[in-house]
């Protein structure tokens, strides 16, 4: 675990954060209830309405003989939390996934240079820096390099935010190869006994900029998308992506053995693209890389949403936060069947202005046309946030949360974190990795720790698994029945028998149902071995 320096600045904003998140809490408590019952801070709140809590749902025997070897074997929760099955990963960034040591071997590979300040630079390497591959039998060198590239041994004092932004910047030069760099994620995914994964990579960057450049800022939405589609240039970079996952899919398959006798776990994984928009960017730069990444969810199958990427607390991204809500609210009717996922709410008091706390979740919702939040971390500073939980459980938008993340780089976790608020309102929750390779962990730590928090027991545990599936941008209809969360887990009509031939016949048409239905087996062999 990092351990993070405790700043009186910091513990100033973690009781204001803790106060809310224990009022939130005890607004959903029944009445009668004190909010100081639920936590000692005294923060007003409104009138507790009821939530659309997730219904509670008894657990079968075999969930119940797991869940006591769990208890009862509290040294061997590691090996316990690697072989649960864990579904997907929502909130993926490829780059920042990769183990820190394999791009370092990457940087040794294309015989890059590391400076005096642990950046990888295009060699030859010149006075004050020294060639990557070195790192590969210096040791002393090779941990100077992981510190700079992850939150390894992170130094107190340190901003936890600026930290982790920068390591983007000084391992830049080693992310060149898509297929390889997926390899490894994906190889950690099946380790960690996954079956998806939905990763977000920046297709056709050069040409994107170069357009935007080209074309210029229009504030008329309508007219800024036809001067992109003229003459063909968006489809141009609507090709020039799909030729860079061609090349990535022959470096993945290569890399990972698929097409040999023996091919690595990482072939097991149903991957998905995700694409990044710049957010602190120019106008001009975010509106073409939203229009290529959902005019290019539409034409090839391997994309499917499209996200903004990037420190929210930016000033670009403060500045024009509510115009890229509205290019995107735009760019939807254009492109309906196009999905969009939206980092939101990853902000806390004293990264920005009290008023930047107030709406970016509601407004990545109600204008954006968000149908996941990533993070959501301030929710319960937004205004009238009860109205904006209960819908997001009405719409059934899944928040996707990734626990390590938040407490490393906004220094949010426990109590002060809205993971329960969302589940006590009946929001869908994902548990997500977010930047693994620098976070230097991995899904299972998320759910470990997770359980650990907050007294998830293995039910619960479970029932987050499925909803990594089930809230999936994967097509095709699910093997449950509507709003699940809340509802409960119940098969559709057709696989009201999973091992059915006719379950297998509506599994085999509709690959979301498929994954679940797979899913639930690993379950039944995970609860044998578990439990009996």
């Amino acid at each position: 675990m990092i351990s993070v320096h405790h700043n009186s600045s910091r513990t100033r904003r973690l009781l204001t954060a803790a106060g809310l998140v224990a009022a939130a809490l005890a607004a959903t408590l029944p009445g009668g209830t004190s909010a100081r019952a639920a936590g000692s801070a005294s923060v007003p709140v409104p009138p507790p309405k009821a939530p659309s809590a997730q219904a509670p749902r008894a657990s079968t025997p075999a969930e119940a003989r797991t869940a006591a070897w769990l208890k009862a074997h509290p040294k061997d929760a590691a090996r316990f939390f690697k072989d649960l099955p864990k579904g997907g990963d929502l909130h993926n960034h490829l780059s920042g996934a990769v183990r820190t040591e394999y791009l370092i071997q990457l940087a040794a590979d294309d015989g890059l240079c590391i400076d005096a300040t642990m950046t990888a630079v295009a060699p030859p390497c010149g006075p004050g820096t020294r060639p990557a591959a070195d790192a590969l039998t210096d040791a002393g060198f090779r941990q100077e390099i992981v510190r700079a590239w992850s939150m390894q041994d992170f130094p107190e004092g340190e901003s936890g935010h600026d930290h982790f932004f920068d390591t983007f910047g000084k391992f830049g030069a080693a992310t060149s190869h898509r297929g390889k760099m997926l390899a490894d994620v994906a190889g950690s995914a099946a380790a960690q006994n996954q079956t998806y994964l939905e990763t977000m990579v920046t297709p056709a960057s050069d040409g994107a900029k170069k357009l935007a450049a080209e074309v210029g800022w229009d504030p008329d939405l309508a007219a800024m998308h036809r001067k992109l589609l003229a003459g063909g240039r968006l489809d141009q970079l609507v090709a020039t992506s799909k030729q860079e996952a061609d090349a990535s899919d022959a470096e993945f398959r290569d890399t990972a053995h698929c097409a040999t006798a023996n091919p690595g776990p990482a072939c097991r994984i149903t991957v998905r693209w995700v694409s990044q928009v710049s957010r602190n960017s120019a106008p001009e730069r975010v509106f073409t890389q939203i229009a290529l990444g959902l005019r290019l969810a539409e034409r090839d199958q391997r994309f499917v949403a499209v996200n903004l990427v990037q420190p929210e607390d930016g000033e670009i991204s403060l500045r024009d936060y509510r115009l890229h809500m509205r290019m995107l609210n735009y760019l939807h009717k254009v492109y309906p069947r196009a999905h969009i996922t939206l980092h939101a709410g990853e902000l806390v008091a004293g990264l920005v202005k009290p008023e930047d706390l107030t709406f970016h979740i509601d407004d990545a919702v109600r204008t954006g046309q968000a149908e996941r939040i990533g993070h959501g971390v301030d929710l319960v500073q937004e205004d009238d946030w009860q109205r904006l939980a209960r819908d997001m459980a009405r719409r059934q938008i899944a928040v996707e949360v990734p626990l390590t993340s938040n407490a490393q780089i906004l220094q949010v976790e426990g109590d002060e974190h809205p993971f329960p608020v969302y589940r006590k309102y009946g929001v869908p929750v994902v548990l997500s990795t977010d930047d693994p390779g620098v976070s230097r962990g991995d899904i299972g730590q998320e759910y470990r720790r997770a359980a650990r928090t907050y007294a998830l027991g293995y039910p619960e545990l479970k029932d987050l698994a499925r909803a990594s599936l089930e809230y999936s941008f994967l097509p095709g209809r699910s093997l449950w029945r509507s709003d699940p969360v809340r509802q409960g887990f119940r098969p559709v009509e057709e696989c009201q028998v999973l091992q059915s031939a006719r379950c297998a016949r509506f599994t085999a048409q509709n690959p979301k149902a498929q994954l679940e239905r797979r899913q639930e087996a690993s379950f039944r062999t995970f609860e044998i071995r578990y439990g009996g």
